[in-house]
């Protein structure tokens, strides 16, 4: 009862949940700035849209923020350097909270709290058991 009860027989799957969990996330960082990345016009627009938020060299921060998501996307995704990408992550999205969601109501800052909580999240406890970073770091 009590293994039903805690759902513990699902313990197994854990690092299959980090994985998706990592790919989803990534996935989704990758594909919300592909369009900046292969079309100019689309980071005018991006740089006009930071411009009516007020922040400063538009012309280096619309790219410095796409690339940052590309980077740590692309890190999510693999699972390499993924307490990096996390810390990109959590760092992009507190600065989008910040500066363009500061007074938006609950619902509408969700999507940037939850990157910052996922970023946060991947920062401190890396990418699981199927991602690349376990090639490279091996455990003493």
């Amino acid at each position: 009862m009590r293994n039903l009860i805690q759902l513990s027989f699902l313990s197994p799957l854990k690092d299959f949940a980090i994985a998706f969990l990592r790919v989803l996330t990534g996935g989704f960082l990758v594909y919300g700035v592909w369009d900046n990345i292969t079309s100019a016009a689309r980071m005018d627009e991006f740089e006009a849209f930071l411009a009516q938020f007020g922040f400063p060299m538009v012309e280096l921060m619309a790219p410095l923020s796409v690339y940052t998501q590309l980077i740590a996307g692309l890190g999510l995704v693999f699972g390499l350097l993924t307490r990096w990408a996390g810390v990109l992550v959590t760092a992009n999205f507190v600065v989008a909270m910040l500066m363009v969601h500061i007074n938006d109501d609950f619902r509408a800052m969700w999507p940037a709290f939850v990157l910052v909580a996922i970023g946060a999240y991947f920062a401190t406890a890396g990418g699981g058991a199927f991602a690349l970073d376990r090639l490279l770091i091996r455990k003493a």
